[in-house]
């Protein structure tokens, strides 16, 4: 199999942001258990050594402060020394027992926003939900 090549990657949890309708991203979750009272001392106090790094050295789209509905994406081809800096966040997931996804696209919706190391697309905002399909599995004759 040859190697899956990506454009964008995203870390998120399993809970939507209602402005998006898309799993609350990896700043907003680990805000969230700081403003929660879940994470404490210095756990919250690593995430805002995080955060604060993040804030220095990667642009913040100008759509995320007026809380448009966007979603916001690393550039795989440069992104190394970002997701570096974010393990640790990821770490702290873990420990708090908080399950996330890292997703990967090369199609995350209409580019809004685009600087050296993340985009912000737009969110459509819609699910769609779907009935099951029928088993492409051939039918076992005992559950007959």
């Amino acid at each position: 199999m040859s190697k899956l090549t990506f454009k964008y990657v995203r870390i998120q949890g399993k809970k939507l942001a209602r402005n998006t309708m898309q799993g609350k991203g990896i700043f907003s979750v680990c805000w969230q258990l700081i403003q929660d009272n879940v994470m404490e001392g210095e756990d919250a106090d690593l995430f805002k050594e995080i955060d604060s790094w993040f804030a220095e050295h990667l642009p913040w789209p100008p759509q995320c402060k007026k809380q448009e509905p966007v979603v916001c994406w690393f550039k795989t081809e440069n992104s190394e020394e970002m997701l570096k800096m974010i393990r640790p966040a990821m770490w702290l997931l873990d420990r708090y027992n908080v399950p996330y996804y890292l997703v990967y696209t090369n199609t995350p919706g209409e580019i809004v926003y685009e600087d050296q190391y993340q985009i912000a697309a737009k969110s459509d905002g819609i699910l769609e939900i779907e009935d099951i399909q029928k088993s492409w599995s051939p039918e076992d004759p005992e559950e007959s």
